[in-house]
């Protein structure tokens, strides 16, 4: 585990000095920001921005007034402090002594441009979470970007997260899957696990790991193919696929294993800035505003239990139940991946 570690800093700390160094596309986002985020965006300083290595959006809406923790310390960071507003805070992780120098040097930069100063980073690994001056249960939202494939022990990182997150609070992250576990010559390729693909977990494996720690039911938000864009480091990964997924895992009691029917149903009634006609919940619901739509058990009490519950109505109980939710409809969700060969944006 020591190797992998030093081998990540090393990389991220040495190797990379900008976005343009990486070596594959692995680490790139692929689909262009919302409004909002561009917009935060253009608030950010040109240094942080350049050392950005994220593979997705992993900045979910509402977030006025919450406390987030970022598994990184990168652009991040700052755009959600703008989100959350002075009454919220963010508090970023990272084991990287360059990336930390950096989004050090610009606090004071932000704190004068935003007008309020809630951001503060700690040097620290997050496969040891337990091990930093963090509170229990403190954090309404935990976000990643491409960071807890770098990770050796992910069961660690999910277990510990979960248990710094309040009851109701989210974990929203983007990373890098694979089509079927990396052999093991493939995950001592330092190159391949820098670029985050030889970290990468089996799509499945990270599901069940989620489940085991108490995500009961693990969300994807969204999922595209990556194409790996270097020839030499494509012969290597073989006929492995690899994918950049967004998932979001609630910290929800009484979750089910399944997604099961009691003939419930849910109102969007706006009042979300970011979504004031439609609400993407995950791939599988859109809510338009002022339209009952039919929910499984596990999304009922998801919304109901989380920030979101005061821009909902909720129709029903669990007194009456018929069943899974929609047994015909459950298919692999990865056959309907259309690849991109998109770069870094």
């Amino acid at each position: 585990m020591n190797d992998i570690n030093e081998s990540v800093q090393k990389y991220y700390g040495e190797t990379l000095s900008k976005t343009e160094d990486l070596k594959t596309n692995a680490c790139c986002t692929l689909e262009a920001s919302p409004t909002h985020i561009m917009k935060a965006l253009s608030n950010v300083h040109d240094e942080v921005q350049a050392k950005y290595y994220g593979c997705g959006l992993t900045i979910p809406s509402k977030l006025e007034g919450l406390h987030v923790l970022d598994l990184g310390s990168g652009r991040d960071c700052y755009i959600a402090a703008q989100l959350v507003g002075n009454h919220g805070s963010i508090t970023g992780i990272d084991m990287t002594k360059e990336q930390l120098a950096v989004a050090n040097e610009y606090i004071n930069y932000h704190a004068d441009k935003f007008g309020y100063s809630n951001v503060k980073f700690l040097e620290g690994n997050i496969e040891k979470l337990d091990e930093l001056s963090l509170e229990e249960k403190s954090f309404d939202l935990i976000i990643s970007n491409c960071v807890i494939n770098l990770a050796t022990d992910k069961e660690k990182v999910l277990k510990d997260s979960y248990a710094l997150l309040k009851t109701g609070g989210e974990m929203y992250f983007s990373d890098v899957y694979s089509s079927k576990r990396i052999p093991k010559e493939l995950q001592e390729d330092q190159v391949l696990w820098g670029e985050c693909l030889s970290g990468a977990l089996y799509w499945n494996d990270f599901e069940n790991i989620s489940k085991k720690v108490g995500f009961a039911d693990p969300r994807i938000v969204e999922i595209k193919e990556i194409t790996v864009n270097n020839k030499e480091l494509e012969v290597k990964v073989g006929d492995i696929k690899f994918y950049s997924i967004t998932y979001r895992l609630f910290k929800t009691c009484c979750l089910e294993s399944s997604q099961e029917n009691y003939g419930q149903a849910v109102k969007y009634l706006g009042g979300i800035e970011e979504s004031p006609l439609a609400f993407v919940f995950d791939e599988s619901y859109t809510f338009k505003k002022n339209v009952n739509v039919a929910v499984d058990g596990n999304t009922f009490r998801m919304l109901k239990g989380s920030r979101y519950k005061e821009n909902f109505e909720f129709f029903g109980d669990f007194s009456n139940h018929r069943g899974l939710f929609n047994p015909k409809t459950q298919i692999d969700v990865f056959a309907k991946v259309k690849s991109s060969s998109s770069g870094c944006c």
